[in-house]
């Protein structure tokens, strides 16, 4: 069902395109859609880029709270099965919906399930933030409290003897290897958050885009 899903959204030409390479995927949107449920990138980390987990994890909530009946997902398959026929938007989202009208589909309830799915993936995206809150306290919280510790031990060994003098060296070089951790586990976070935005914004993109389709043609 997983890969059922996936194929709603990520064209099997394009995929069968990507490099052999152990970079993450790009899956690009059919189409440029409204930015209002998009969210925006951190500038800290390096610009982020489709991931195949993230992406599993989206289309997964989204299988999970898919409600019995015909709604946007179904609609949206069957919009995807007439992509090889020669028509253009405006009759495949009408011939979509006029097989849709007879399982009792209509324009408001489908654009209802539309806005359903992209309530499941901000829940996602939520609780995505709430992970990571954790994981940069565990990984950049307990560093930055033992720099300012290391810090007090330097300025009170400063005072000493010259006997000193080496350790406090250790000390430094320890600092600096410490903030090296932190940049280098920062820069990584952020990075992870941005693989995990661009997924976010490939689906929300094209469900926006539906979304705007709809309420142009479905009338």
């Amino acid at each position: 069902m997983l890969k059922n899903l996936k194929s709603l959204f990520i064209v099997e030409e394009e995929a069968s395109k990507k490099p052999s390479s152990s970079a993450p995927a790009q899956a690009q949107p059919e189409k440029t859609a409204t930015q209002a449920h998009t969210i925006h990138q951190s500038e800290q980390g390096q610009p982020g880029q489709v991931n195949d987990k993230f992406m599993d994890i989206l289309f997964q909530a989204m299988e999970n709270n898919n409600p019995d009946g015909f709604d946007y997902m179904e609609f949206r398959q069957s919009i995807n099965s007439l992509k090889k026929m020669p028509m253009d938007d405006k009759t495949r989202f009408q011939s979509a919906f006029a097989m849709a009208q007879t399982l009792g589909a209509t324009p408001a309830g489908l654009l209802d399930s539309a806005m359903h799915y992209i309530a499941v993936l901000k829940r996602e995206e939520q609780q995505f933030e709430q992970a990571l809150a954790a994981q940069k306290t565990k990984q950049i919280g307990s560093k930055e409290q033992e720099i300012g510790k290391l810090e007090q031990d330097i300025q009170a060994k400063a005072e000493q003897i010259k006997r000193l003098t080496a350790e406090i060296e250790a000390h430094q070089q320890q600092l600096q290897q410490l903030r090296q951790d932190i940049s280098e586990a920062s820069v990584k976070v952020e990075s992870t958050k941005n693989d995990f935005i661009a997924s976010y914004n490939a689906l929300v993109e094209q469900i926006q885009s539906d979304v705007e389709n709809m309420k142009q043609y479905l009338k």
